[in-house]
């Protein structure tokens, strides 16, 4: 088995290599919760693992084979291959892996996979997809031995503050180090809730940006620990106050073109019809992909009304309250055009996420979809009684019965996908309904 690669991508890791005196190099790939796994190299066997690949036993990863099926083996994309700028001490770089079966076809378990698939799929329609996530962390203080005290916020700033913002000085170091990831950081600023910060990236092709996100928490994570701060995607840490989430923008263009498929002037909203079929697909199946966007238990405790989280599924111009949101777009800036979607918290896998995003809009454009009227109104103090608006799953088990019911997603995850990420899934909703929480404890104990 010999992996092919252009003699100038080969060429320009080696200068790069030579230049940072580079002495590791850590291989990373994704498990089918999201978490970044790696296996790191000396820099010798570069060479090797360019011409052959990596092999690694794929039943000690989240979600990817059992036992009598574990070998496989990591095929790095040279394009994402960078210099680690907080472990300059020991030289190391990073590349992102493809991972394959020992026959060398694609794993279909492969999270990185199962979006290439979706983004062939709107290739064949004439389509690319681009993507901006904006992601929300909270930032906690560190005792000296290292324990995480009782979830004391790094600072009590507020959105948008200055002279109370104590994470300022910390997020400029993630933002440089982001930078030299090769990550295009477009802002960053303090969020709503004490100790939260967003730090947002330019939009790209979906592939890529997936990969920047990964980066981006792995990276962000760091930073924080070198400033004796603990970093959290956790969707909702702290009761009573804003939850952190991954806003994601999204746009269609046309395939290999430099125009947008998403505008049409003639159009109340400046939308296209292919505009209006996306939002439509995914707004009909927004309760089967809420699992994969809003992974975790926490994460709906996030989806309440009242914290500025999308409940109601429906879609309008500059409505924050509203699931999908159309951003307004200056004069003569059409190609800006985009939908954006919020329910997603930075807690899921991006390249799951992305994948069923695209899955669900895509099916509106395949099967012609149309979008219902939107809602303009604040939602975000609507009554449950407000007629033709349904809500999105009110917690885990609810998501993932909505999943299991929608064939569409299941199809777009793969078999392999679906059944481990469901098993996984189900067992964490199995876990947390066994589990007595503190507040059963202050409620019920002495009062029963």
């Amino acid at each position: 088995m010999m992996i092919a690669y252009k003699p100038e991508e080969l060429e320009r890791i080696d200068e790069t290599v030579k230049r940072n005196d580079i002495r590791f190099i850590r291989l990373q790939f994704s498990d089918i919760i999201g978490s970044a796994k790696q296996i790191t190299i000396p820099v010798d066997y570069w060479d090797d693992a360019v011409s052959h690949g990596v092999w690694f036993d794929g039943s000690a990863v989240e979600g990817f084979a059992r036992v009598a099926e574990s070998d496989m083996y990591l095929k790095p994309d040279l394009d994402t291959f960078t210099v680690i700028p907080w472990e300059m001490d020991l030289s190391t770089a990073r590349v992102i892996c493809d991972v394959h079966t020992p026959d060398g076809a694609p794993f279909e378990g492969d999270p990185r996979q199962v979006l290439k698939r979706q983004l062939a799929r709107a290739a064949n329609l004439g389509l690319d997809y681009y993507v901006g996530p904006e992601l929300e962390f909270f930032l906690f203080k560190v005792h000296p031995n290292g324990e995480l005290l009782p979830l004391r916020p790094h600072d009590e700033a507020g959105y948008f503050d200055i002279s109370t913002d104590l994470a300022h000085s910390v997020r400029r170091q993630m933002v440089d180090a982001l930078t030299a990831m090769g990550i295009n950081v477009e802002a960053s600023h303090h969020e709503v809730a004490a100790g939260q910060s967003e730090i947002d990236f330019r939009y790209g092709p979906a592939l890529t940006t997936a990969d920047s996100a990964i980066t981006f928490r792995t990276t962000v994570k760091a930073v924080a620990q070198k400033n004796g701060l603990h970093c959290t995607f956790m969707p909702k840490p702290v009761a009573g106050i804003n939850g952190s989430g991954m806003h994601i923008h999204q746009s269609l263009w046309q395939r290999g073109g430099s125009d947008t498929a998403m505008y049409d002037a003639d159009s109340e909203y400046g939308l296209s019809e292919t505009a209006l079929r996306f939002i439509a697909g995914q707004l009909v199946h927004a309760k089967g992909i809420a699992p994969i966007l809003a992974p975790l238990v926490n994460s709906y405790k996030r989806l309440v009304p009242g914290y500025e989280a999308p409940v109601y599924i429906s879609w309008g111009r500059t409505n924050r309250s509203a699931l999908i949101r159309i951003p307004r777009v200056s004069t003569g800036r059409h190609k800006s055009t985009r939908c954006e979607l919020r329910c997603p918290d930075p807690s899921c896998n991006p390249y799951l996420a992305f994948a069923v995003m695209l899955a669900a809009g895509l099916d509106g454009i395949e099967n012609k979809m149309t979008p219902p009227l939107p809602a303009e109104e604040d939602l975000y103090h609507m009554d449950n009684l407000r007629a033709g608006l349904e809500t999105l799953p009110g917690d885990l088990g609810d998501a993932l019965d909505e999943l299991k019911q929608d064939e569409v997603i299941q199809d777009a995850l793969g078999q392999h996908v679906y059944e481990r990420f469901i098993e996984a899934k189900q067992q964490e909703w199995q876990d947390y309904q066994r589990y007595v929480t503190q507040w059963e404890l202050d409620r019920y104990l002495k009062v029963y």
